[in-house]
C-alpha cells in the first residue's frame, strides 16, 4: 500500500520539465524514496528498477563499470533484462547507487547524450559515496531532499482531507473554528508520538496500535545503528551511537561536547556529527547574528544545536511518559518544550526548496550575561523574521520583543498551542501548523 507524498507532484513536475536532468534522490534511509520512485513508475510504459545492492543485479553493475556511454549501458542493460529503454517512454530507477560509484558518474553522460530518457538514482548513504566524487556532476544532475512525513502528509495519509483542506484555509486574519482547532491539535499530538517515518505511518493507517508502533520504532532506531559502521571505520558505531545518545539529550539547547562522553574526544564527536548529518538522521540549527541577509553571512558556528530527524524515534528513545504526549495539557511538560521546539525544526525542514540542503538559524544576543534567544530566524523577502515556539499557550517573549527592536524587523512569529491570530507586531501560528511558514509565506 502506497501513501500519497507531496514528492508525488515534484517527481510530475520534474517528468514533464524542460531541459530535463537525471535525477538524484536524496535523504536518510527508510525514509520512502525508493517506494516513491516506483509509485511514480506507474506513470511511464516501461519501468526498470536496478538495485546495486543485490547479487542479483551485479550484470548492471559489471555493465557501468565497463562503459560510460549511456547508449551502450543502455543496449546492455535493455537486453540484461529484456525490456526497452525508450526515451519518453521508460524510467530507469538506479537505487542504492552509492554501492555503485561509476552509476553515479555516468549521470552526467546521460544529460549529455539522452536527455529524453527518465533517468533517477537514490541511495541510502549516498552523501557518503557523493564525498569521493569531487565535481561528480555539477549542473547536470538535479537533486531533490525527500524526509519523513510531515503534518499535512500525515493528515492525507489518515484520509482527513477536510481537516487538511481547513488547515490550509487557516490565515492569522481568519483562524479556524475551536472545533477545528481542537480536532487538529489531537492529531497533532498523535503525530509527534507516531513520528513520520513512512513504514510506522503506514503500520498505524493499516490498523496498527500505538504498541505496534512503538515496537516498530525500535526495530528503524536498531536498522540506524547497524548502519553506523558503514559511515566510516576511524569512528566506531560506539562513539556514533554516544553521539546520536548526546544529541537526543542535548535537544533544545546549544549542543555541549563535554555532555558526550568520557572516552570520546572532540575531533570524533565532531566528525561523528557531520556524518550523522550526512546520513540525514541529524539536522543543525546554526547561531546567526540575523543583522542582513543571507543569514548564512553571519554564522557562529561555535554556537549550534542538534536534534535527530523524527519525534517519533526521539519520544521512542527517551521512553518518555506517552500520557503526556495524549494530552494537552501535559504536552508542554516534555523536557521543557524541547519537543515543541524540535517539531517546528523538523516542519521547517520539510517545507524548504526540495532542491536544496536545508538550512535553520538561530539567534542568541551576543552579550555577556544575556540569555535572549529566539527558537528560529527565517527570510521573508527582504526581511528577517524571528521565530519563537512555545508547547503551550501562554509564556513571555522578552526575547522576541528584543530581536524586533533591535533588528527593526516588521512582526515575528510564535507557534504554539493556540490557534491562529495576532497579538501587537506577532503573528500566531498553531504548532500543528508549522510547516506552512516556509512553504506557503502567508503571514
Amino acid at each position: 500500500m502506497y501513501l500519497k507524498r507531496k514528492i508525488d507532484i515534484d517527481l510530475l513536475e520534474w517528468k514533464d520539465s524542460v531541459n530535463r536532468k537525471p535525477l538524484l534522490l536524496r535523504g536518510a534511509r527508510q525514509v520512502g524514496k525508493s517506494s516513491a520512485v516506483r509509485e511514480f513508475g506507474k506513470k511511464f510504459e516501461n519501468f526498470l528498477e536496478i538495485n546495486f545492492e543485490h547479487k542479483d543485479h551485479a550484470g548492471a553493475k559489471r555493465i557501468f563499470e565497463r562503459h560510460s556511454d549511456p547508449r551502450l549501458i543502455c543496449d546492455e542493460i535493455s537486453a540484461l533484462y529484456e525490456l526497452p529503454l525508450i526515451e519518453g517512454e521508460t524510467l530507469l530507477f538506479l537505487d542504492e547507487v552509492q554501492s555503485c560509484p561509476d552509476a553515479i558518474s555516468s549521470l552526467r553522460y546521460f544529460y549529455e547524450q539522452m536527455p529524453a530518457l527518465h533517468v533517477i538514482a537514490a541511495g541510502s548513504l549516498l552523501e557518503f559515496a557523493l564525498q569521493n566524487i569531487p565535481s561528480y556532476a555539477v549542473g547536470r544532475i538535479r537533486s531533490m531532499y525527500l524526509y519523513p512525513f510531515s503534518f499535512e502528509e500525515f493528515l492525507l495519509a489518515i484520509d482527513k482531507y477536510i481537516l487538511f483542506e481547513k488547515l490550509q484555509s487557516g490565515t492569522t486574519q481568519n483562524p479556524l473554528s475551536e472545533e477545528i482547532h481542537k480536532k487538529l491539535k489531537e492529531l497533532f499530538l498523535r503525530f509527534v508520538l507516531i513520528g513520520g517515518m513512512p513504514e510506522v505511518v503506514l503500520k498505524y493507517v493499516s490498523g496498527g496500535s500505538i504498541i505496534d508502533c512503538q515496537n516498530l520504532l525500535d526495530e528503524l532506531t536498531e536498522t540506524f545503528y547497524n548502519d553506523f559502521s558503514k559511515y566510516k571505520l576511524r569512528v566506531p558505531s560506539i562513539r556514533l551511537q554516544e553521539v546520536f545518545s548526546a544529541i537526543i539529550a542535548q535537544t533544545g539547547q546549544k549542543f555541549t561536547y563535554s555532555k558526550v562522553s568520557t572516552s570520546a574526544n572532540q575531533v570524533q564527536i565532531k566528525e561523528g556529527i557531520e556524518l550523522l548529518k550526512m546520513a540525514g538522521l541529524v539536522y543543525e540549527t546554526t547561531h546567526s547574528s540575523a543583522n542582513g541577509l543571507p543569514l548564512a553571512a553571519e554564522l557562529n558556528p561555535r554556537y549550534k544545536k542538534l536534534m535527530i530527524f523524527d519525534t517519533g524515534i526521539y519520544q521512542r528513545f527517551l521512553r518518555l511518559d506517552l500520557t503526556n504526549l495524549f494530552f494537552e495539557e501535559k504536552f508542554e511538560q516534555i523536557n521543557k518544550g524541547a519537543l515543541a521546539e524540535m517539531f517546528v525544526g523538523i516542519e521547517l525542514v520539510k517545507s524548504q526548496n526540495k532542491r536544496l540542503p536545508a538550512e535553520l538559524y538561530y539567534w542568541q544576543r551576543e552579550k555577556e550575561g544575556s540569555t535572549a534567544e529566539v527558537d528560529y530566524v527565517i527570510q521573508h523577502g527582504q526581511s528577517i523574521v524571528p521565530i519563537e515556539v512555545k508547547a503551550g499557550t501562554k509564556g513571555a517573549m522578552q526575547s522576541m520583543f528584543l530581536f524586533l527592536e533591535e533588528k527593526q524587523s516588521h512582526y515575528g512569529i510564535r507557534c504554539s498551542m493556540e490557534n491562529y491570530g495576532e497579538l501587537q507586531s506577532i503573528k500566531i501560528y498553531p504548532l500543528y501548523a508549522a510547516g506552512k511558514i516556509m512553504e506557503n509565506l502567508i503571514f
